[in-house]
């Protein structure tokens, strides 16, 4: 599924309980994260629920590497969340990742006024999270 789906599908939902419903079934596309991926290491502090985001690099020959995330959580909503994040980050470059604001799609979809504030800190976390990964990989590459 691409963020322009996701877009689509949610403009055609006017009522936000029928949103959170949506973000629920994305939350449940997400690929299943092995126990042993469950650690400390790939732990986002900062969110109120418990939430991991493991992190592969693919060097994939002479072309620039590659992300690519699992990430898994307790909370349902938060799984949602993570699935359009990692739509929008996850088998990107470094500079892709860097170039692209999540919390703006984030805002675009209205999520700020629909997300107490405790989850909207989460959210930040997972995205610092995943752009501070990208800046290692830049680093490490050059």
């Amino acid at each position: 599924m691409t963020i322009d789906e996701i877009r689509d599908n949610f403009e055609l939902l006017d009522e936000w309980d029928d949103r959170y419903r949506y973000v629920i079934e994305l939350g449940r596309t997400l690929d299943p994260m092995p126990e042993a991926e469950h650690s400390a290491e790939n732990k986002v502090n900062g969110c109120v629920s418990q939430v991991w985001l493991s992190r592969q690099i693919d060097r994939g020959g002479n072309s620039e590497p590659r992300l690519k995330y699992l990430g898994d959580s307790d909370a349902h909503i938060v799984r949602g969340l993570i699935a359009i994040l990692l739509t929008l980050y996850s088998g990107r470059t470094p500079q892709q990742i860097l170039s692209t604001d999540a919390l703006a799609v984030f805002d675009e979809f209205g999520f700020r006024e629909h997300l107490t504030p405790q989850r909207s800190n989460g959210l930040r976390s997972m995205v610092e999270r995943i752009r501070s990964d990208a800046r290692e990989a830049l680093a490490a590459a050059s």
